[in-house]
């Protein structure tokens, strides 16, 4: 009982480190990087549809990403695309080609970003501590109705707190690192 609470709250846990990867890889270091572009729809014959779906995104070099429309006519459709989101991005095409240099990110703005880190990281924490409630809840709910005794249960939040230090642990480490990322230059 108390194994299978622990293991779905790790396996939440996780996720959510999971998660805030995915949000830490969004945001902008001084590298080119295809994920940048994730969160870009481009209107393809009436739908919006995500730009991966419809171009190739690749890096040219560490400040340049080349966006490959699988079609021609879409060209400037993702063009438009790219300058109307808030990236800040000016593309540059040539034919059936797009090329995006990235701008050196100035120190005002590094600082901004790592405030936006900071906050994702937090949100991170904060996820962390619900599924903690969750997974205590459900132990005390299992003491309550006598599935567990008292040491057991005892025994389980110990266990949970352990699980819940390890991967707060966890988002403090990507943390630094994508602080020590955003300020290299």
């Amino acid at each position: 009982m108390i194994n299978d609470i622990q293991q779905n709250a790790g396996k939440r846990m996780s996720k959510s480190v999971e998660a805030l990867l995915h949000e830490f890889s969004k945001i902008r270091t001084g590298r080119a990087h295809p994920s940048l572009l994730d969160q870009i729809t481009v209107s393809y014959y009436g739908v919006d549809s995500p730009l991966s779906q419809v171009a190739n995104v690749s890096v040219e070099d560490a400040r340049t990403l080349v966006v490959t429309p699988w079609e021609r006519t879409m060209v400037q459709a993702i063009e438009k695309a790219i300058m109307a989101s808030d990236l800040g991005l000016n593309p540059s095409t040539n034919g059936s080609v797009i090329r995006l240099p990235l701008p050196p990110l100035t120190e005002e703005r590094r600082r901004d970003l790592i405030k936006v880190v900071r906050h994702e990281a937090e949100n991170g924490r904060i996820a962390i501590r619900n599924i903690r409630r969750d997974a205590n809840s459900e132990i005390k709910e299992a003491l309550k109705e006598k599935m567990i005794s008292e040491d057991e249960a005892r025994a389980g939040e110990e266990k949970i707190q352990k699980i819940t230090d390890q991967y707060v642990k966890e988002i403090d480490k990507h943390l630094e690192v994508k602080e020590v990322d955003l300020l290299a230059i």
